[in-house]
């Protein structure tokens, strides 16, 4: 078994390789040096593994590239793959998300950009299409930016009905389609926007992640901007999950890939305080679906830590028992091959990390 690690940094992508079940790692140099990588992604739906990157050149401007050789080489369009059209009034600033669709629908992957579009591709991630139903809804002239930016930032496609397809972005909450992107509701009820005179709005909430249950493709689980959530009807409604977590701030929120109701969170002390919880390095796991949660932080630095772990920078991998990753604004990834039990540092001393991802293979 090969373990890959793709981790998307402020100043290029890297790529770290295991052959030994996860134990070391051997890193490459920067893929796109000096430009920045929010999104990137890998489709195993193929003969091998195609990997993806949203590259973002203060220069060029954003664009995706992919590889099929695990980055040897790169296949760059000659033009930009995601462009509004030109009566649009926008163009696309950054590519915050990559996410390749069902087994069912082989080539399609979506993508989600600043300002808050989301984006389809039928040949495999080299061309997009803008799927208009979001673009043109009436809800958007009302979607705010966060601190990070306006953005589509998580995108869930249904893992048995491919006309059903749930998107976050902040800020705006979340979204769902049930006619393949054609029509779009909003699908927030449960999920506070404390910083709105009326703190139960029908959109406008800052969700900062969702992700999809493993065993239960109605079940979510959401990082809310204050707030830890979970949805058992497909997110018609959401119910709070964050009582027994030492705060309900944080980025990243993650999914086993194979256990239902395992889940992952790195809690920062709060929105003005962004830091680790009595600035302790620590991942949190809840095993129950959020009922309860034990915090995870052998192997991990001791003392006091500061460094925030954004909303993409962490992962889990498809092995068993599956490997978790995280890396943070001060350039270290960590990795952990049972499932959070114990952790090991994989690289230390990069740019800020913006994303990871990982399979084995």
């Amino acid at each position: 078994m090969t373990a890959l690690l793709a981790i998307g940094t402020q100043k290029g992508l890297f790529l770290a390789t295991s052959d030994d079940d996860r134990r070391t790692w051997q890193l490459s140099s920067a893929h796109f040096p000096g430009t920045a990588i929010y999104a990137t992604a890998f489709d195993t739906r193929g003969p091998g593994p195609r990997l993806l990157a949203g590259v973002d050149s203060s220069h060029f401007g954003p664009t995706v590239t992919v590889s099929d050789d695990l980055g040897r080489t790169w296949q760059e369009p000659d033009h930009a793959p995601l462009a509004f059209p030109s009566d649009a009034g926008a163009t696309v600033e950054r590519v915050w998300q990559i996410t390749p669709a069902g087994p069912d629908e082989p080539g399609v992957v979506y993508a989600g950009t600043q300002p808050s579009a989301l984006w389809r591709s039928t040949d495999g991630g080299l061309t997009y299409e803008l799927i208009t139903g979001l673009w043109e809804h009436p809800h958007r002239s009302d979607w705010g930016a966060g601190f990070g930016g306006q953005a589509v930032h998580t995108i869930l496609p249904h893992p048995g009905d491919s006309r059903r397809v749930l998107v976050a972005m902040s800020t705006g909450g979340v979204y769902r389609t049930g006619d393949g992107g054609k029509s779009w509701a909003p699908a927030n009820r449960g999920i506070k926007a404390y910083f709105f005179p009326d703190p139960w709005p029908e959109y406008g909430q800052c969700v900062h992640k969702v992700a999809r249950d493993a065993t239960d493709p109605e079940c979510y689980y959401a990082q809310n901007h204050h707030g830890v959530y979970r949805s058992t009807n497909g997110g018609d409604t959401w119910e709070s999950i964050a009582d027994a977590l030492p705060s309900d701030f944080g980025f990243a929120m993650v999914a086993h890939p194979s256990t239902g109701g395992t889940i992952w969170s790195f809690p920062l002390t709060s929105d003005g305080q962004r830091e680790p919880v009595d600035l302790r390095c620590r991942v949190f796991r809840s095993t129950d679906a959020g009922r309860t949660w034990q915090p995870q932080e052998r192997g991990l630095p001791t003392g006091d830590y500061y460094p925030v772990v954004l909303r993409d920078a962490m992962c889990a991998d498809n092995a068993s028992p599956a490997g978790v990753y995280f890396g943070s604004r001060a350039g270290e990834v960590f990795a952990s091959r049972d499932e959070g039990d114990t952790w090991s540092t994989v690289v230390a001393h990069l740019p800020d990390v913006l994303c990871v991802r990982a399979v084995t293979i």
